[in-house]
């Protein structure tokens, strides 16, 4: 059985690199290439869920990036939350704007955050508002996303069973919405697969700076149409926006440390 002292000279000196096992590292030189080392880049899941906005992300979801995520997140490796903010600022300046920067996370299923003992995307959202207070850039974090029922576990499921799991299932908590006045909303995550999450997210925000945006009650994923009931606010019934449509408008887009490594190469514009 590990003793408390061994757990405490861990949090002050890893026992080893989150992303390939190396002894006493945080995360060694090479790892910290592949998260860090090249430019972020603009990134588009296919298909690609109505709503979301431009993401970019810092990174590929492969190898040592992957195994660097997986440790923040489920291993509790939370000396990780440094190098992981340090990407995905990187990720929030690709996406150019100028003037102060709202971040606002992604929220975590209640559950998910109770069994790891933290929110790893609010987590890695502070580090990199740090960095950009750091190197000139007015950031802060706005945690007025939640979650307003219960979602079933995301891992297991295909694009259109993640996007009907997520419909709906987010908000911006009461008062939240004057919140995001005072800067360009950039919604964080750690990681995007199918953009469903951010999608949802994306629309939460629009419904608190609108006050008269719907779910999206129809729309076009992978050459198919799909209809669902539709979700009212304030009376008002509608499509949510796709690809780009009302981020300007909103001063809305996402950023990620890592995405899939096709979404990379994927150019539609």
């Amino acid at each position: 059985m590990r003793g408390w002292w061994q757990d405490l000279s861990d949090l002050v000196l890893p026992a080893e690199c989150g992303g390939c096992g190396r002894p006493r590292a945080v995360l060694c030189p090479e790892c910290r290439a592949a998260l860090t080392g090249a430019a972020p880049c603009r990134v588009r899941p296919e298909p690609e869920p109505s709503g979301l906005p431009v993401v970019h992300a810092a990174a590929p979801y492969e190898d040592a990036v992957r195994a660097t995520l997986i440790a923040h997140k489920e291993r509790g490796a939370l000396a990780l939350a440094g190098p992981l903010g340090t990407a995905l600022a990187g990720a929030v300046r690709a996406g150019g704007g100028e003037g102060p920067v709202l971040l606002v996370p992604v929220p975590s299923a209640r559950w998910a955050v109770r069994a790891r003992g933290h929110d790893p995307a609010r987590r890695i959202a502070l580090a990199a508002a740090g960095v950009l207070r750091r190197t000139g850039t007015p950031a802060r974090v706005v945690g007025v996303l939640r979650q307003r029922r219960a979602v079933a576990d995301q891992s297991g499921l295909d694009f259109r069973q993640r996007l009907d799991n997520l419909a709906g299932a987010l908000e911006v908590a009461a008062g939240g919405g004057r919140l995001l006045g005072d800067g360009a909303v950039v919604l964080v995550d750690d990681l995007m697969t199918t953009g469903a999450s951010l999608a949802e997210a994306a629309r939460a925000v629009r419904v608190a700076r609108d006050g008269s945006v719907a779910v999206a009650v129809s729309g076009e994923y992978g050459g198919e149409r799909r209809t669902k009931e539709a979700v009212r606010t304030r009376g008002v019934t509608g499509r949510a926006s796709s690809d780009g449509i009302d981020n300007a408008e909103h001063g809305l887009r996402a950023a990620v440390v890592a995405a899939p490594p096709d979404s990379f190469q994927i150019n539609r514009n």
